[in-house]
């Protein structure tokens, strides 16, 4: 396949936090100098090219931590230190980095699920604790009394550090990959609906009980990546197969009762399949219109 010029632009223009934001994209590339010029070359497919044109009027500056002097070879440019890289990703991804400082802040008023008072006030369904049990208030009294927040706020609920790693791990990979390609309006508008969605299949699916977590969001993020990419290739959403894969089938051995049967807990299974629906069905009207569109 051919390779494509996508940007042609004078030896003074620098690339580097562009280009950098393209490796962590795992976009392929490559830059050369010609008749003066810096050329930004992409793989020959048409849908690339414009991917990769649309990114940078976006995000021209990319990490601005060196200078290109005129004459300097882009190959030259010091690589942004780690903390310069992360700072720049979390500037250019609020909104994802707003949701895991919001569960961060959750994990520590809850200690982990442990302070029962609070974790009240952030689940499903509202609930005192009698001797061994936990009493449940029924779902239509608290949006009786304006507790709303209640059909979201369950994804901030998580139980033990690994829990929260895990889930902050993957809304980080999926989320900033949603709002650079989508805006953040658009990821907290698909956080906030494939939360409702997964909450509610999950109260549906075991009744009034204890859950909690962004997996429900996480599978939401996973379905919508896999659907819109099928029918508008994007490189922001091409994931490794290996993960699409691991993430279905840790789908389905959960579904066996396994995991819970091996002692590591209840698995909100009906979250999981929810978010994966409600986000494939995103993917489907998404991907549909940016492939009408182009």
């Amino acid at each position: 396949m051919s390779p494509v010029a996508v940007l042609r632009l004078p030896l003074t223009t620098d690339l580097s936090g562009f280009v950098d934001l393209l490796t962590r994209l795992n976009v392929p590339h490559r830059v050369s100098e010609e008749a003066g010029e810096q050329v930004l070359w992409v793989p020959g497919a048409t849908q690339l090219a414009e991917d990769v044109r649309n990114l940078y009027q976006r995000y021209p500056e990319g990490d601005p931590t060196a200078q290109l002097q005129p004459g300097q070879q882009v190959s030259t440019l010091k690589r942004p230190s780690a903390l310069a890289n992360t700072l720049q990703q979390l500037r250019s991804s609020p909104v994802t980095a707003l949701i895991l400082l919001l569960s961060a802040i959750v994990a520590g008023l809850t200690l982990l699920g442990d302070n029962l008072d609070t974790l009240s006030w952030f689940t499903f369904n509202d609930f005192r604790i009698s001797g061994d049990y936990a009493l449940f208030t029924p779902l239509q009294d608290t949006l009786a009394a304006g507790q709303w927040w209640r059909i979201v706020s369950p994804m901030l609920i998580h139980f033990g550090l690994l829990h929260l790693a895990m889930n902050a791990m993957w809304y980080w990979e999926l989320g900033k990959r949603i709002e650079l390609r989508q805006c953040g309006w658009m990821l907290l508008g698909l956080t906030l609906l494939f939360s409702a969605v997964s909450n509610y299949v999950q109260y549906l699916w075991s009744g009034p009980s204890l859950f909690g977590g962004l997996s429900g969001v996480l599978y939401g993020l996973l379905g919508h990546c896999w659907i819109f990419q099928l029918l508008a290739p994007n490189p922001m959403y091409r994931l490794p197969r290996g993960v699409l894969i691991m993430m279905l089938v840790w789908l389905a051995v959960c579904l066996t009762g396994v995991v819970s049967l091996l002692g590591f807990g209840e698995i909100a299974n009906g979250a999981h399949v929810g978010g994966l629906i409600i986000g494939c069905v995103t993917g489907l009207l998404g991907g549909a219109l940016a492939r009408r569109k182009h």
